[in-house]
């Protein structure tokens, strides 16, 4: 199965999206191996600063020959077993790594959705960022869970 990486920007907060972040990442290390790189907000200045900043960081932490799957409301909308799909012929065409952008509060450059292999969108609404951490945790070990044959996944 593809390596990934969670590129994450800011620390994950307690509580509840803590939790929920962390069931979903030890449920999916049954399956393949996940590595969760935590880049530190901007902090200070205005949103186009921060954005600026946390991008910099952001394009200096992809790994050469990795893909990129950045979440950005922008980004296309898949069904859930169309995104297991793309996974599978990613695996299946020989790619070894795959790392997933979730920016910080002020979302994310140009330059940084420009590098992105798939901008993805999770929704047409938009969520915390914090939020989004476990929407997707959860909606990647759903991706696998379909690419495995597993009953987690329902079809309604």
């Amino acid at each position: 199965m593809i390596k990934v990486r969670l590129i994450l920007v800011g620390r994950t907060e307690r509580g509840f999206v803590a939790d929920g972040l962390a069931h979903y990442l030890n449920r999916l290390e049954r399956s393949l191996q996940v590595e969760v790189l935590v880049l530190p907000e901007a902090g200070r200045g205005d949103p186009a600063h921060q954005q600026r900043a946390e991008g910099e960081r952001i394009l200096q932490a992809i790994k050469p020959g990795e893909r990129l799957v950045v979440l950005d409301e922008r980004g296309k909308h898949l069904e859930s077993k169309k995104f297991a799909e793309h996974l599978g012929r990613w695996r299946d065409g020989g790619v070894r790594q795959v790392a997933f952008v979730i920016g910080g509060a002020y979302g994310l450059t140009d330059a940084v959705r420009q590098r992105a292999d798939l901008l993805l969108s999770l929704s047409a609404m938009t969520f915390p960022h914090q939020l989004v951490r476990v929407l997707f945790a959860e909606q990647l070990y759903r991706a696998v869970s379909i690419l495995q044959g597993s009953p987690y996944h329902h079809e309604g």
